[in-house]
This record gives structure tokens, sequence and C-alpha cells, in this order.
């Protein structure tokens, strides 16, 4: 899936709002199909940011879907006294693309991760010991 878009000068502007890591990571996959029966899919997630996921699945998505993505964890992580983390994921499905028996799924997330990243570093004030 690419998010970038030529302004007609051949220079690429991206679109993106957060950098996509490529990063493998298994996730189940909660939607209803057509009918409203609860879709539950074992997943990966291929690229992930703050704002969306791309996610390969084996089965098709109604398009405009509502998801919830949810990343397991190991029991460590739930028992262990960790910083807290977020692994359920709301969000709704933008795109589908079907390639080689798969249907790769980019999606929005309801509520981004964080906040979108400066273009420009924050200027700080340095006070200066007198």
């Amino acid at each position: 899936m690419n998010a970038s878009r030529s302004n007609g000068s051949g220079i690429t502007r991206e679109r993106r709002r957060w950098p996509r890591l490529a990063l493998a990571i298994p996730v189940f996959l909660r939607s209803r199909d057509a009918k409203g029966k609860e879709i539950l899919e074992f997943a990966t997630a291929l690229n992930i940011s703050a704002g969306g996921a791309q996610v390969a699945v084996r089965r098709p998505i109604p398009p405009n879907s509502k998801l919830l993505l949810e990343i397991p964890t190991a029991p460590l992580a739930r028992e262990a006294k960790l910083p807290a983390s977020q692994r359920l994921l709301a969000a709704r499905m933008v795109r589908v693309e079907q390639a080689n028996g798969c249907y790769f799924l980019g999606m929005k997330f309801a509520r981004p991760l964080a906040t979108p990243t400066r273009l420009t570093p924050a200027r700080r004030k340095v006070s200066i010991p007198l």
C-alpha cells in the first residue's frame, strides 16, 4: 500500500502522519461479516504506525468494517509489573487488496497511539545562569 502522492511535477509527497514500522506481528482480528456474525481471524500485522496498520488475513472482510485488533501477550507481560501498554486497538478498514490467496487490509485506528511527529524540532528556552 503506497501512501505517497505525486504533485504533478514528479516530486512525491508523503501523506502519512506517522512513520510505518515494517514488523510482522501476530494479531487476532475481530469483526462482523455481512450477516452480522462475529469473525475471529488469526492474522499478521505487516506494518504498523501510531495511526494505523496493514494486516494480512486469509478470508475477506466486508469493506468499511469496524475492526478490533488484539495483540496477544505472553503470560509474563500480564503477571509482571511492566509499564502499561495497549493491546486492543479499535480501527476501521480503509482499503483492501487481494493477492496470492491473502487479503491485505489497510486500517485506521479510531484513536492514534501517539501524537503526530513534528516536522521541525521544538525550540527550548535556554536559561544562562548569571
